[in-house]
């Protein structure tokens, strides 16, 4: 199977939420289901069904979470330089707005554009990649096209 490039960071958090699943959440809803069918009749047991939704919803996240950690490649930005690539921390000016915007481009499991992370599969993450300072990126979004100018590039 195909690697899935990812930061330090972002294997770290998904990481971390794995083992707060199978430690915290798995056990606890457990003792829900336990709880719930202690208390008779599970054919209109609400309290039964939506532990059973919470467990299905774990177990599932629990196997998708094993299959991104073991198909990971983890890749250290601080060790790359040049043109943009995966992991680089880009500073864009919109041509239009001169709204100031700064992205990591990371994989797609760790790529949260709230807080900055732009996923590497997206337009304008597949339009920076392999831009340098300085130069203009046109960029088709569902909201039209937009221009932007590459002002800083670095790799941390």
């Amino acid at each position: 199977m195909e690697k899935i490039p990812m930061t330090r960071a972002g294997f770290d958090a998904l990481d971390n939420e794995l083992k707060t699943l199978k430690t915290v959440d798995r056990p606890a809803v457990i003792r829900d289901i336990a709880e719930a069918r202690a208390h008779g009749d599970l054919s209109e047991n609400a309290e039964y069904h939506a532990a059973r939704e919470r467990q299905s919803f774990i177990e599932g996240r629990i196997r998708e979470l094993e299959g991104l950690i073991s198909l990971a490649e983890v890749i250290d930005p601080s060790k790359l330089s040049g043109s943009i690539k995966f992991g680089a921390t880009v500073t864009l000016v919109d041509e239009d707005t001169e709204e100031q915007k700064t992205y990591q481009i990371v994989g797609e499991a760790e790529a949260d554009i709230e807080r900055g992370l732009l996923n590497m599969r997206s337009p304008l993450a597949r339009a920076l990649i392999g831009k340098d300072e300085g130069d203009s990126v046109e960029v088709r979004t569902p909201g039209g096209g937009k221009s932007y100018e590459i002002v800083s590039i670095r790799y941390i």
